[in-house]
C-alpha cells in the first residue's frame, strides 16, 4: 500500500467515540467539589450544579470568598467559579466537613 493509501485509510477510521466523558467535559463546578470532597464524582451534572449553588450560599463560604485575593493562581476554572474554588482551597480539612455537614441538614 502506498504511502497515500495508508494515511487515507487511517483518516477514514477513527477510534470509537468515548463512553466516559473527558476530565475537561466536566464541568468546572464538578471537578471543584469532587477536589473537595463535597461530592462523589459519579453525582449527576445538574445535581452537582445544585450542590454548588448551596456551597456558594453557605455563609462560611461567602465570607472566604470576600477575603480571597482574585488572583489567577487556578488554571481552567471560569471567573465565575474562581472565587468560590479560590475559598473552599483555603479551608482546612474540618471546615469542609463542617460545611458538607450544613448542607446535608438543610437538605434533610
Amino acid at each position: 500500500m502506498s504511502a497515500w493509501l495508508q494515511m487515507r485509510h487511517r483518516k477514514q477510521y477513527r477510534p470509537a467515540p468515548q463512553t466516559h466523558p473527558s476530565p475537561s467535559a466536566v464541568p468546572s463546578y464538578h471537578r471543584i467539589l469532587v477536589k473537595h470532597g463535597l461530592i462523589e464524582k459519579t453525582l449527576s451534572i445538574p445535581d452537582a450544579y445544585e450542590m454548588f449553588l448551596k456551597v456558594g450560599a453557605d455563609p462560611e463560604v461567602q465570607k472566604l470568598r470576600r477575603q480571597t485575593a482574585h488572583g489567577s493562581k487556578m488554571k481552567h476554572v471560569p471567573a465565575l467559579y474562581l472565587a468560590t474554588a479560590m475559598a473552599l482551597q483555603g479551608m482546612t480539612k474540618q471546615e469542609l466537613e463542617a460545611l458538607k455537614l450544613r448542607i446535608e441538614e438543610k437538605r434533610g
